[in-house]
């Protein structure tokens, strides 16, 4: 059948091919009497276009229709579409475009299937561009090339007046888009090239314009406002017609002109800079200013910076005020006549305030740091290095760890002038703690807190077990379990006295009432030596009473525990002894050594300073200030001659019998001892140890060390704790060598070997 079948020539074929091809123009040309294609006239034309690709050469005209399909667009466009595009301009023009760009894809769209023989086999065998490319490359190459820099003019027209607060047309720019997107046959060449370049540079030249008036007009949360109501609409822009692919890139030009080119006048305005908005609490700006900045390169450093050298100048004028306040009081104290005592407290309760101070500055600017900052890292550092200025510096002649150390021990004893809720305690440990990591000396702290919880656990000052067994807790979650190792000990120490050693002596003794138990109440508390601070050993001569007491405990000891010696430490012991007053008798709390001195009374009316010193067998300074108490202070239970304030060698000291108050029981104080030099002394020493410890640790595992490599991996090492001098690594070196542990090069003198 197939061969018996007629042979339809070119231009018979191509003549009933144009017939359909000229309905299909009617139809998108708006024709009122044109209809549509029915199926028996889509089939036809579809037929036709088979045949004659089908026939025997010389009369396959495949190559021939393939090249006339194009010249149907080619003809359509040069005399419909082009001639309409160009009697329209602005918006119609626009309308227009996308009214033909419609048109011209359902032409493609119709041709492509009359015509769709030839992409099945044809196109295929001779490597050609598809039928619907070939429609849309004419498009493209003949209406699209010549109006494309008109289109692009009008539409960043109608984006400026838009920018200016204009009603415009989303939707039909949305389709001009759309066309500039599909030209670029499946790429972004065309849209990029041909628009978005331009849109880039107008973006730019608009905000550059606009930042010039609002640099000048606007404070500076003011000039962020507009700024980041510009960078939404923009992105709202990209959202209603732009391609995804512009957000960033115009979201750049427009941070590059508003925020980047203005950013340190804008940080530094006088009257509403970045500064100006730490100091008027303006968070809300502040988060603001973070948000933007954050969005241009190294945007964010300089705001930190600011919030740094603010922070710092907060701190420092604290630490002023402070030492300002304590100079004040004391004056204000010796003008008035009051003793040492007084202007020492005037100067705790200013420290105290002080520490409380830079807790709330803390508090107050970490919350900035979460609010505003977004706990950006940076600005976490910024605060790091602010605190660690002002923090470690001193006030009132006290370094920052002995004020935290003082701190906490007003805040963890009886009779505390902090008085809060355990909740508040636990808080303001915690807080206490966090602030510990900006203060380089931290041995220094650890000694201070140790001696003072030394006396909080021994004379049963402490208010809480649990607070003191949660701080040690978190001090160790901040600063590693050997920071904590010995306090941890002295809090056992205590527990095991309390719930062990006592008991079980209580039970020795009753099992023997009459031999064991001594005529005078005592107890005991047992502590290991190298938990707690050093104490110094005098041979106390005891009064008989506690002569007893102690031998019955060192048997009772003895008998218990093998191998252990026990030094007794008289200074730390408390007696409560019963004076006969001729009024009444009076209950005394004293320390040992006063106890001591008083029971010298009970033998003889009365004794000179050198006769109680003798008795004693104590050092001077010792038999003073149990003297003094007794007799120069506010409670003068013995006598003078001749009387005065201090204690000299001739002095001649009896029982006051006349003494009486209004109180049964009442506290004699020793007067205190200044043990700041002590303490001091001891961490210096304590640091010498571990100075050795980490250049022999660092030279046992490198062997040879340059002396400048030595000394950094030493002070790396020992940073955590306290920052060592390097005069003293350089000494410690120095004795090291003179040890034998390390040695010189023979070559070059600053590099060391390790001697194993």
């Amino acid at each position: 059948m197939i061969n018996d079948r007629k042979v339809i020539s070119l231009d018979e074929g191509w003549e009933f091919m144009q017939n359909g091809i000229v309905k299909l123009r009617n139809i998108l040309e708006g024709e009122k009497n044109e209809e549509n294609f029915n199926p028996e006239e889509y089939i036809n034309l579809y037929t036709t276009i088979y045949n004659m690709c089908t026939q025997k050469p010389p009369h396959d005209y495949s190559q021939q229709l393939y090249e006339r399909y194009r010249e149907a667009f080619n003809e359509y466009i040069t005399t419909k579409v082009l001639p309409a595009l160009r009697e329209k301009q602005g918006e119609y023009m626009l309308k227009e475009l996308v009214k033909r760009w419609d048109n011209h894809k359902i032409m493609v769209r119709w041709l492509s299937r009359f015509f769709n023989y030839l992409d099945r086999y044809y196109i295929q065998r001779h490597n050609l561009a598809q039928l619907k490319d070939v429609g849309m490359l004419c498009f493209r190459d003949l209406v699209f090339a010549e109006i494309k820099r008109t289109v692009k003019d009008a539409v960043l027209q109608l984006v400026e007046k838009e920018r200016d607060g204009e009603q415009v047309d989303r939707a039909l720019m949305k389709n001009i888009l759309g066309i500039f997107v599909e030209m670029g046959m499946g790429g972004m060449d065309a849209y990029e090239n041909d628009f978005e370049c331009h849109l880039l540079t107008n973006t730019a030249a608009f905000y550059a314009k606009k930042a010039t008036i609002w640099i000048e007009e606007d404070s500076c949360p003011d000039y962020l406002v507009k700024a980041e109501e510009c960078l939404r609409r923009e992105k709202e822009r990209v959202g209603h017609y732009l391609h995804a692919s512009s957000e960033t890139k115009i979201l750049k030009e427009c941070e590059k002109e508003v925020l980047a080119q203005y950013e340190t006048q804008l940080l530094e305005k006088e009257h509403s800079g970045a500064a100006v908005l730490l100091r008027d609490d303006k968070t809300e700006d502040l988060g603001r200013m973070y948000r933007l900045f954050k969005r241009i390169p190294a945007g964010l450093p300089p705001v930190a910076d600011i919030f740094k050298k603010y922070v710092e100048r907060e701190g420092v004028t604290l630490v002023k005020a402070a030492e300002e306040a304590a100079t004040q009081k004391k004056e204000a104290k010796a003008a008035g006549g009051a003793g040492k005592d007084a202007s020492n407290a005037a100067s705790a309760s200013t420290e105290q305030m002080f520490v409380r101070n830079v807790i709330e500055l803390h508090d107050k600017y970490l919350a900035y740091v979460g609010d505003c900052f977004s706990n950006d890292s940076l600005f976490h550092r910024a605060l790091k290095e602010a605190f660690e200025v002002f923090c470690n510096k001193g006030v009132a002649g006290s370094t920052s760890a002995e004020l935290l150390a003082t701190f906490c021990d007003n805040l963890l004893k009886k009779g505390s002038s902090e008085k809060l809720s355990d909740d508040a305690v636990e808080e303001t440990l915690e807080k206490v703690v966090r602030l510990l990591a900006y203060i380089s000396d931290k041995d220094l702290f650890a000694e201070f807190y140790r001696k003072k919880l030394s006396r909080r656990l021994l004379f049963d000052k402490s208010a809480n077990d649990d607070h003191e067994r949660s701080i040690l807790t978190k001090l160790k979650q901040q600063c590693g379990a050997q920071f904590t190792s010995k306090m941890e000990g002295m809090v056992t120490d205590l527990q095991l006295a309390r719930d062990n050693h006592r008991p079980a002596f209580e039970k020795w003794m009753s099992e023997d009432e009459d031999k064991r138990r001594p005529k005078v109440d005592f107890q005991v508390t047992v502590l290991t030596t190298g938990f707690w601070p050093t104490y110094k050993f005098m041979e106390l001569a005891l009064p008989k009473e506690m002569v007893e007491c102690v031998e019955t405990f060192k048997d009772f000891y003895e008998a218990h525990f093998v191998h252990r010696k026990l030094t007794w430490i008289y200074a730390l012991g408390m007696c409560h002894v019963k004076a006969a007053f001729t009024a009444k008798p009076i209950e005394l709390q004293i320390s040992t050594f006063q106890a001591a001195c008083l029971l010298l009374f009970n033998e003889t009316d009365s004794l000179t300073f050198e006769e109680v010193k003798e008795r004693l067998n104590l050092p001077n300074e010792d038999v003073i200030r149990s003297l003094h108490s007794l007799s120069c202070a506010k409670y003068k239970i013995l006598t003078k001659i001749p009387e005065g304030k201090t204690i000299d060698a001739g002095d001649v000291f009896s029982f006051n019998a006349k003494f009486t108050d209004r109180l049964r029981r009442i506290k004699v104080p020793l007067p205190p001892v200044d043990e700041k030099k002590k303490t001091v002394e001891d961490v210096d020493k304590d640091r010498r140890y571990a100075i050795d410890a980490a250049i022999v640790r660092t030279m046992k595992s490198r062997k040879v060390l340059p002396h400048q490599q030595l000394v950094l991996e030493v002070v790396q090492q020992l940073n955590r704790m306290f920052k060592p001098d390097f005069k003293m690594i350089k000494k410690r070196i120095e004795d090291l060598i003179a040890r034998d542990y390390l040695e010189r090069d023979k070559d070059d003198a600053n590099v060391f070997k390790y001697l194993a």
